[in-house]
């Protein structure tokens, strides 16, 4: 895998053109701070768009039964999340209180199996 890789709170995070708060190329705004494990390899990339470059595989979303799972990182204090947690933040770490981008929702299906009410919380 080429490209850039970053340790964030002892997590590997892989990315095109990755800063020390998880930001890449594609998504750079102050509040594009949180990197997203994938269940097709187990690891850590800053988007969707970063796996799409780096990886040598088709992304696969986490099932529905998975929301256990930790597959969430914020950027900015290293926190990992429980999907569900993610989902119910409101777009803000429980851990440090950094403000997550609230646009990542529309994204939401890329990375998640998910229905209506996911986008409703």
């Amino acid at each position: 895998m080429t490209g850039q890789q970053r340790e964030v709170g002892g997590v590997t995070v892989y990315g095109v053109d990755v800063d020390p708060c998880t930001r890449c190329r594609h998504w750079h705004g102050d509040n594009d701070v949180i990197a997203l494990r994938f269940a097709c390899c187990d690891q850590w990339f800053c988007c969707f768009d970063c796996h799409q470059a780096l990886a040598d595989h088709v992304p696969a979303v986490w099932p529905q039964g998975r929301r256990d799972v930790k597959a969430v990182l914020c950027g900015a204090c290293g926190h990992s999340l429980r999907i569900d947690e993610y989902l119910a933040c409101d777009s803000t770490c429980p851990a440090c209180g950094a403000a997550f981008n609230p646009g990542c929702a529309r994204h939401y299906h890329l990375y998640f199996e998910v229905d209506e009410a996911d986008y409703g919380r």
